[in-house]
């Protein structure tokens, strides 16, 4: 992973996940907005998996344990897809808060993710 990139996806999710949180809280239904901004939230994270499977290739390599860290890497993954899922189906404030907590949610993984990878087994 890359520290940069991991600082900025975290900024990403917090900022997206507050933003849902108060268009929930405002009384908006799921939009164009709260969806998109989880949209963006699983653009970093595919882009994450691809960073993931290159960076061991460039001298980048994981120092921790890399099922603990594929399985967050992908939890996160499906994550936001449920919320949208959920979303869709759902249309009230209530899925909107649903979205946020989503990306909340993916910010705290992607920041687990970065200790996973660099902080040594055993």
């Amino acid at each position: 992973m890359i520290v940069w990139f991991t600082t900025a996806q975290v900024a990403v999710a917090v900022v997206a996940g507050l933003l849902c949180v108060a268009l929930g809280l405002a009384g908006r239904k799921p939009s164009d907005l709260s969806l998109g901004a989880l949209a963006l939230v699983e653009l970093l994270l595919v882009v994450q998996l691809v960073v993931a499977i290159v960076a061991p290739a460039t001298g980048n390599e994981p120092v921790g344990n890399m099922l603990e860290f594929y399985t967050y890497l992908v939890s996160a993954l499906i994550v936001p897809l449920a919320a949208a899922f959920w979303a869709l189906v759902d249309r009230s404030k209530w899925s909107t808060m649903v979205i946020g907590t989503a990306a909340l949610a993916i910010a705290v993984m992607v920041y687990r993710m970065q200790e996973i990878w660099t902080t040594p087994v055993g």
